[in-house]
């Protein structure tokens, strides 16, 4: 599949990993891979037949990380500052009951960031989720587009494999021409 933007081979990574549902949490930052993964699901105004808006991070965690008890595989798309909020879940639940889920998050803090506070927990976002035992993998603008998918599909085939969470930190900085 040949993909034109970023935020599309994103969401083709993301539908490419096998998840059969996508929770995400509303931000302007990943609103481009929010609206090709619900335009791909046929649907419109952010929500789709698979594709589910929630409120918070651990929400999210909670709802779409518990598909694997019931055969299913899902994946969150979130901001990279939103695993404060997430760690617990993530620590307690997902990775306790080894429960596969794929975390697509767009990276902050990085070049071109406007809002100086967000490096605060963006900054240390890879590190911290290394140090609780996530697989971290970071896209940017050196990859290309099917570069992305390809790796985003890998993370969950990845996740499913390993029984535990995956996430993929993605810059896109630079990618399509404005931040996402």
């Amino acid at each position: 599949m040949t993909t034109s933007s970023y935020a599309e081979a994103a969401a083709a990574g993301i539908w490419g990993s096998g998840a059969e549902r996508v929770g995400y949490i509303p931000s302007v930052t990943v609103a481009p891979v929010i609206s090709a993964l619900v335009e791909t699901d046929g649907g419109a105004d952010g929500v789709s037949p698979h594709v589910t808006p929630l409120s918070r991070e651990e929400e999210a965690i909670g709802v779409i990380g518990a598909l694997p008890l019931a055969g299913r595989f899902g994946a969150v798309v979130m901001q990279d500052n939103g695993f404060g909020n997430a760690l617990t879940a993530l620590t307690t639940f997902s990775m306790s009951y080894h429960l596969p889920l794929l975390i697509f998050a767009n990276t902050r803090g990085g070049l071109g960031e406007y809002n100086s506070m967000i490096h605060s927990i963006s900054q240390h976002a890879p590190a911290l989720l290394r140090t609780v035992g996530l697989p971290v993998f970071e896209l940017d603008r050196r990859s290309s587009p099917q570069d992305w998918r390809e790796a985003t599909a890998e993370a969950g085939v990845h996740a499913r494999m390993t029984y535990r969470p995956v996430v993929v930190l993605a810059s896109f900085w630079n990618t399509d021409g404005k931040v996402a």
